[in-house]
């Protein structure tokens, strides 16, 4: 399962964790379940965080808002609080790099790694996100035995300054310090939470 996460090379990285446990196999197994569908409806991202910061809209490969389970190809579109880049015409954008399932005898998991991608709506091919293309975020949920886990991987996060508008590059830079210092906790904290928080809970 460790393959579902890219390898960390340079830059910063992030890991966020949230666990629920049950009192057997069977409802864990029903719990998985309802948490991966969380999971692949991005576009739904927003009411299952306790604490939503940012909006996230899934679209297919040419840009257009689709409400379905995420697929390799698509584009997260976020909205993060403050000024969006003029590349991305006020949003950040990521492409849906995979979708991976893998079940054991007493595992079961789903990961989608997204990676910083260009705008498809605009024919500038500069990445608009406040990371660079180096970079990929996974998110997972996974049942082992009588828990359900929701995570968040980031890898070889470092800020992109090297397009060709001034104001994206420094935007870029602050958004991409502010995550450093952890400021992004929060988001993906409330993110896992959502994903494996129960009604009864």
């Amino acid at each position: 399962m460790e393959s579902h996460i890219p390898e960390q090379q340079e830059g910063s990285k992030m890991d966020i964790y949230a666990q629920t446990d049950f009192d057997s196999t069977a409802a864990a197994k029903a719990y998985y379940a309802i948490a991966k569908n969380k999971l692949m409806e991005v576009y739904r991202w927003y009411e299952v965080c306790e604490v939503p910061v940012s909006t996230f809209m899934l679209t297919d490969s040419t840009g257009e808002e689709v409400k379905r389970w995420a697929q390799e190809g698509d584009y997260l579109k976020i909205d993060i609080p403050g000024p969006g880049t003029s590349t991305g015409e006020g949003y950040d954008w990521v492409k849906v790099e995979s979708v991976l399932e893998e079940s054991t005898l007493d595992t079961d998991v789903t990961s989608i790694t997204v990676r910083p991608a260009s705008n498809p709506l605009n024919v500038d091919d500069d990445t608009a996100h406040f990371f660079e293309d180096s970079a990929t975020s996974t998110f997972q949920v996974k049942r082992i035995g009588t828990s359900v886990h929701a995570e968040v991987h980031g890898r070889n996060e470092k800020a992109n300054t090297n397009t060709e508008q001034l104001t994206d590059n420094i935007r870029n830079t602050l958004v991409g310090w502010s995550a450093k210092l952890g400021l992004s906790f929060p988001q993906w904290k409330s993110l896992v939470n959502g994903l494996v928080k129960t009604k009864e809970a």
